[in-house]
């Protein structure tokens, strides 16, 4: 019999604990021959990143702990690892070495020297060499150095193979072994807003030689490239303001496989990221926002494949038309999974995390609203979703807003636990690809510049006020909660709006300004970001303090709960101690968590379930409701 409780208070079976246990997606999964490898983030054991294999039979894991293949070049990281021959080359994220073992995992031993200072080398971005008897891949050092280097197997000194750019990614050597073809940026730019494409021949000495540009720009972003064959290369790249599939041949010639208006590629945030992968026959495997479809040359066209799974990862494929991924659906959980194409068997290579019955978890609603700038905001709605609980008569649920990080990424339709666990309490969330999203092409992408922590903050009202005109949810119960860029936004949205009663502000930027020259509060990677998303320097020097919220404490509308990895190299903890200090003794209610040992984004479980926990009490204290969660004391 269903139970008549406030929203807010309603009993689930979906606890924190369920949400730590779904705390990470399978990523990096790659087809080797029969074999599939990936890895995937392990929270129970203090948030690793543990290397699986699937051998056509069994799931096993290829390293035990405390191995960790993981990586923080840009310190988001990229492709930890690679399979060749009977050989497994990885990166370990304590020493940030790169390892050889077998496929079982076997005596690891390091083929990267050590550094002259912990961690003071790092590598990602793994490929074969052009004789399989080395592993090119990007290297960057302590003072923001890059170059792509070749690692002997057996050993032996690392081989500079050349510098062009100040970021590099990408490299790929040509199927005869003659070329090498590489993505290159500088700063300002961010790798979304213009690459390099470039080639160059392998010289006698096994090095690059000059190069030339043979797509990308300015205001072109390649964000993936592979060899199709000696003398052509595919690469996932926007001139026309969205990322289509082209081919580029070593002449000089440039063909767009299927033109359109769809997005087919994606931010390169971790460099070795797949967008598509070949089919052959002239057909490929592409992402189109997440959705799996195939590309076909011929025709000029991009159809979806029918899937109950709605959100699709960093796929591989081969010539067989089998492609493998990591994917999730509505009330589906991230799995690493292989179909074939031309049967639509579709098979699950592991289990993901046990959770309650469907009932419980919510089916995104999408949903699109007008903005008072003219353009659209896509958002996906979330309601309160529980077989065992109904709100009273004429009461509204409470909102929670929820912009997603980047701020150069979107929402996904897929399984979040970390939603369900509201919902099934009784919560509305909503999701936001506010302005600067991607998914949307380059005009969107771009309507960000200039704009951050303004734009986005009103696209967030925009949609949260739409919500309230249709009498979906409570006006007086509307929180915003996000984290790294959404958390900004969310700070942002608490210190120029009164919207909004509370905020959850998990490893948020706080403060524009020690980010502004590079500073000291700043990492290389990120460095010139703010210059597209708020202005150049010097000339908006006062604006970075302007829409920095750790300025504006006295206009914030409501109780704040900080959440801080205290090993954040991204949004370091600084901003939020400084942030703290500013709120006591302002009367303004508040709670600050930090978590030892946790970087940019939480990988552990006791983490993500004392968050959580500290989370929902928080709700509860300020919309005025009991909770099941231990309570997180407020300070003011």
């Amino acid at each position: 019999m269903v139970k008549i409780a406030p929203y807010g208070t309603w009993v689930s079976p979906l606890g924190a604990a369920d949400v730590a246990r779904a705390g990470s997606a399978p990523s990096w999964v790659r087809r080797v021959g029969d074999e599939v490898f990936w890895t995937e983030g392990q929270p129970l054991e203090g948030g690793r990143s543990a290397l699986f294999r699937h051998d056509g039979e069994r799931v096993s894991r290829v390293l035990a702990a405390p191995w960790n293949v993981r990586n923080r070049v840009h310190e988001y990281g990229g492709t930890p690892y690679l399979v060749l021959g009977a050989h497994v080359v990885f990166t370990n994220w304590d020493d940030q070495r790169v390892y050889l073992t077998d496929r079982e995992g076997t005596d690891p031993r390091p083929i990267s020297a050590e550094p002259p200072t912990p961690q003071g080398w790092r590598y990602t971005d793994l490929v074969a060499g052009p004789d399989g008897t080395e592993v090119w891949c990007v290297r960057e050092d302590a003072s923001d150095h890059r170059e792509l280097v070749a690692l002997p197997l057996d050993g032996g000194e690392a081989r500079v193979l050349g510098r062009t750019h100040h970021f590099m990614s990408s490299p790929r050597p040509s199927p005869d072994g003659r070329h090498a073809a590489w993505l290159g940026w500088e700063h300002p730019n961010m790798p979304w807003d213009g690459t390099e494409l470039c080639v160059a021949a392998i010289t006698a000495d096994g090095v690059l030689g000059p190069h030339r540009v043979v797509a990308g720009g300015p205001r072109e972003a390649v964000c993936q490239v592979e060899w199709e064959a000696p003398d052509s290369l595919l690469a996932m790249t926007d001139p026309d303001g969205w990322w289509n599939l082209h081919r580029i041949g070593l002449d000089g010639s440039v063909v767009n496989l299927a033109a359109g208006e769809h997005e087919l590629g994606g931010p390169l945030w971790q460099l070795g990221y797949r967008w598509f992968a070949q089919l052959g026959q002239g057909r490929f495997a592409v992402l189109r926002t997440n959705r799996l479809a195939v590309l076909d040359e011929r025709s000029g066209t991009v159809t979806e494949v029918e899937s109950d799974l709605s959100a699709w990862s960093n796929l591989d494929a081969g010539t067989d038309g089998v492609v493998v991924a990591s994917a999730a659906g509505p009330r589906a959980d991230w799995t690493p999974v292989r179909l074939d194409l031309s049967t639509g068997e579709l098979t699950e290579l592991d289990s993901p995390a046990p959770l309650p019955a469907l009932e419980y978890l919510p089916v995104p609603q999408a949903r699109v609203f007008d903005s008072p700038d003219g353009y659209r905001v896509p958002a996906y709605l979330y309601p309160p979703t529980n077989p065992d609980f109904a709100g009273p008569p004429g009461e509204t649920p409470p909102l929670l807003v929820y912009p997603h990080s980047g701020p150069t990424a979107h929402c996904v339709p897929a399984l979040e636990v970390d939603i369900a666990y509201f919902t099934s309490r009784g919560f509305a969330v909503v999701t936001v690809d506010y302005a600067g999203s991607t998914g949307h092409g380059r005009h969107f992408r771009e309507l960000l510049n200039g704009q951050w922590g303004v734009a986005d903050v009103r696209d967030c009202a925009t949609v949260a006020t739409a919500l309230i005109k249709e009498g979906l949810v409570d006006p007086d119960r509307v929180g915003i909660r996000g984290g790294s860029a959404g958390g900004w936004t969310a700070a942002a949205a608490m210190t120029t709006l009164d919207l909004f009663r509370c905020a959850t502000l998990s490893y948020p930027m706080l403060d524009l300004s020690p980010w502004a020259d590079g500073g000291a509060e700043s990492h290389d990677f990120e460095s010139h970001y703010l210059e597209s998303l708020v202005g150049p320097l010097p000339e908006h020097r006062d604006l970075y303090a302007e829409r920095s919220p750790i300025n504006h404490i006295d206009r914030l509308s409501g109780p704040v709960l900080l959440l801080q990895g205290l090993g954040d190299r991204v949004c370091p903890p600084e901003q939020a101690n400084r942030f703290v200090a500013a709120l006591d003794g302002t009367g303004i209610p508040h709670a600050y968590l930090t978590f030892e040992g946790e970087q940019h984004g939480f990988r552990a479980a006791a983490t993500i379930i004392a968050a959580h926990e500290a989370e929902l009490s928080f709700y509860g204290q300020v919309f005025g409701f009991e909770t099941d969660a231990p309570p997180v004391e407020l300070h003011r």
